[in-house]
């Protein structure tokens, strides 16, 4: 209708959008061999592209990478014979690896790349103004990035250009998503402002944040008010995969349809009494925090001082008691424990 605001179809980009040949005689550098390094490096070489590994000399990756079958160099020797760059350790390192390793070795021509905009967004990285800088992000973790390429199906991707000196670098990301498996899937454009915007808002308000703090409260909430922990556990931590999967599948509405009607009308009636007002407040504040900067600041503050506010908070998560009690109930449950 006139006036009001139109849908806008986002376009995705499949294998016929991408030319892997744009890569052929081309030198990958995948800097850092962690889940991510690692699945993006084993399926840009079984694409049959030129890959380097550079990590450590003599660390544990080091040797991993060489018993995968890949080339491994220094990280300072692998960004000097690479054309493309793709920086693959955590966000709280990549700057300073960036600096005394990556950027005397960057050049005319290069194309720096990223899985998530983090450092560029927040100026972590500043790089040449003659170098392509593209993210080629996948929408999973690297185990499932190598998982689904060997299945012939892969995990979407966000694409985004932050600088084109070339003017060639939207054909490098496509085939570097190509090489990965990702338009196998389906690869959406965006910038790097919005994939590290509402990426951080994703893990701190709902997947990781939010879903968590969720759990333990509604478990405490039980065992406050006398009920057993084991049961409790069942029905505030255990059972949420159930649910979970059934989103995955078919969005809210599969979920809603699979529960029974009880489950249906109490979670419709009460959820939003859960997440409320004030609930929506603070989801607000944090994405302000993100999107001024405040928490990078207060992120790469933490990694440059040894990690102490993380690590406390990694023991009490440990030690809470939904862990104690779910390690013993899982433990009889043989069914859970594969790869």
């Amino acid at each position: 209708m006139k006036g009001e605001k139109e849908d806008i179809m986002v376009k995705i980009f499949y294998d016929k959008d991408a030319d892997l040949n744009v890569l052929k005689n081309k030198t990958i550098a995948v800097i850092g061999y962690g889940s991510q390094g690692a699945g993006q490096a084993q399926n840009l070489h079984d694409s049959g592209l030129d890959v380097i590994v550079g990590v450590r000399k003599g660390g544990e990756s080091w040797a991993q990478a060489k018993t995968d079958g890949l080339s491994v160099a220094t990280m300072a020797d692998a960004a000097k014979k690479a054309d493309i760059i793709q920086m693959l350790v955590p966000d709280e390192i990549q700057g300073a690896i960036y600096s005394a390793e990556i950027a005397p070795n960057m050049g005319k021509g290069k194309t720096l790349c990223f899985s998530h905009g983090f450092n560029i967004h927040y100026n972590q990285i500043v790089p040449p103004k003659d170098v392509d800088v593209i993210m080629v992000a996948p929408k999973g973790p690297g185990f499932l990035v190598r998982r689904t390429y060997t299945e012939g199906i892969g995990v979407p991707a966000l694409l985004a250009i932050y600088q084109d000196a070339s003017g060639k670098a939207w054909n490098t990301g496509m085939a570097y998503a190509k090489g990965i498996g990702a338009t196998r899937a389906g690869v959406l454009e965006t910038t790097f402002k919005e994939e590290t915007e509402t990426d951080l808002f994703g893990e701190q308000v709902d997947l990781c944040g939010g879903c968590t703090s969720m759990i333990k409260a509604s478990f405490e909430t039980l065992v406050e008010a006398g009920y057993q922990p084991e049961v409790a556990y069942f029905e505030t931590l255990h059972e949420l995969k159930l649910i979970v999967d059934l989103i995955h599948e078919g969005g809210l509405s599969k979920m809603w349809y699979y529960v029974s009607n009880t489950a249906e009308y109490g979670g419709l009636t009460v959820g939003p009494k859960i997440i409320n007002e004030q609930s929506r407040q603070a989801m607000k504040e944090a994405l302000r925090r993100i999107q001024s900067g405040e928490f990078a600041r207060e992120f790469v503050l933490e990694g440059r001082t040894n990690r102490p506010v993380l690590s406390a908070l990694e023991r009490q998560e440990n030690e809470h008691q939904i862990e104690k009690v779910g390690k013993e109930l899982r433990a009889m449950m043989p069914w859970l424990k594969k790869d």
